[in-house]
């Protein structure tokens, strides 16, 4: 069994990866960590992030972007929620 402590850890580092990985399709993003050829060769994940933007570009579902994010951000991190309550013990002792 994992000890309560790494446990957290481990959730919570998948909660900022989670939160930096929508923070970096978002329109917000403005940081130019790279070059312009991509994250690792890849063009597709370019430095200026806002791919969200780029993927609904020309389609009906492009003026709702922020609305889109927004509730892909909610659905994943009540995923990641159930995830941790059913992975965490079932016990009422609080630390």
């Amino acid at each position: 069994m994992i000890p309560q402590i790494i446990r957290r850890v481990l959730f919570l580092g998948l909660s900022a990866l989670t939160a930096a990985f929508f923070y970096y399709i978002s329109r917000f993003y403005d940081l130019r960590l790279w070059d312009r050829d991509g994250l690792f060769g890849f063009e597709a994940l370019r430095p200026q992030g806002g791919l969200l933007a780029r993927w609904l570009r020309g389609t009906d579902a492009a003026p709702f972007e922020l609305l889109i994010w927004v509730a892909a951000l909610f659905v994943t991190l009540t995923f990641l929620q159930k995830l941790f309550d059913a992975l965490s013990p079932k016990d009422d002792d609080h630390d």
